[in-house]
C-alpha cells in the first residue's frame, strides 16, 4: 500500500502517547490514543484548548460502539447507513474512553471513518483515535495540508506524508445528537 510507511510510523507514535498529523475523511486532523489520558492531555495543550471542549473520536466500525457508549440505540445506526456524509454523532454514557476526552454530562461525539487510511490505522491500533481539526484553537480550520501551521506540524510526533498534495476540497462533518424521542439534533451543519 502507498501508505503502509506512514501507518507503522504512526502505530510507533500512537502506542508510546504520541500525537499524529493526519487526513482522515473530513479535514486534516491530530489524533492520539483516545483511551490514554496523558495523550489527550498532550493533544489538548498542542491545540491550546480547555479540556472542556471536548474533541472526536474516530472508529472504524459500527460494531465497536458498543465498547465506547452505553446506549448505541439502533434508530442510530439505521440513519447513519442512509447518510453519504461524513456524521458525527454525540453518544450518551461514553465508556473505555480517556476520562479527559469525555464531556462533563458523559457524553462523546465519535464518527465512524469510511476512508481508506484511516480505517486501516484504526483497525491496526485497535483502538480509537482522537481527531480534532489541525489548528490551534479558534484558529481556521485549514483545509488543505499546505495551510496547517508551522507551530502544529511542529508540535507532533509524527506528520503523514500520504495525501499531503490532495487538493480536492474538504470540510468538517457534521455533527448531530439524537432527542430522547430518536429524532435528529444538528449541532454543526
Amino acid at each position: 500500500m502507498e501508505f503502509e510507511k506512514d501507518i507503522i510510523g504512526c502505530l510507533e507514535v500512537l502506542r508510546r502517547g504520541g500525537i499524529i498529523l493526519y487526513p482522515t475523511d473530513t479535514v486534516w486532523g491530530l489524533g492520539c490514543d483516545a483511551t490514554n489520558p496523558e495523550a489527550v492531555s498532550k493533544l489538548y495543550s498542542l491545540k491550546q484548548r480547555t479540556a472542556s471542549k471536548s474533541m472526536i473520536v474516530l472508529l472504524a466500525d459500527r460494531r465497536d460502539l458498543k465498547h465506547y457508549t452505553g446506549r448505541p440505540e439502533p434508530y442510530i445506526e439505521t440513519y447513519l447507513e442512509q447518510t453519504t456524509q461524513p456524521i458525527t454523532v454525540v453518544y450518551e454514557q461514553a465508556l473505555g474512553l480517556a476520562d479527559n476526552l469525555i464531556a462533563e454530562d458523559g457524553t462523546i461525539a465519535i464518527r465512524i471513518v469510511d476512508e481508506v487510511f484511516c480505517r486501516d490505522l484504526i483497525k491496526r491500533f485497535r483502538k480509537p483515535l482522537v481527531s480534532t481539526s489541525a489548528n490551534i484553537s479558534g484558529e481556521e480550520t485549514p483545509v488543505y495540508f499546505r495551510d496547517i501551521s508551522d507551530e502544529v506540524v511542529q508540535g507532533v510526533d509524527y506528520v503523514v506524508k500520504y495525501r499531503q498534495d490532495d487538493s480536492r476540497p474538504s470540510r468538517s462533518s457534521m455533527l448531530i445528537r439524537f432527542s430522547k424521542e430518536g429524532d435528529v439534533v444538528v449541532l454543526r451543519p
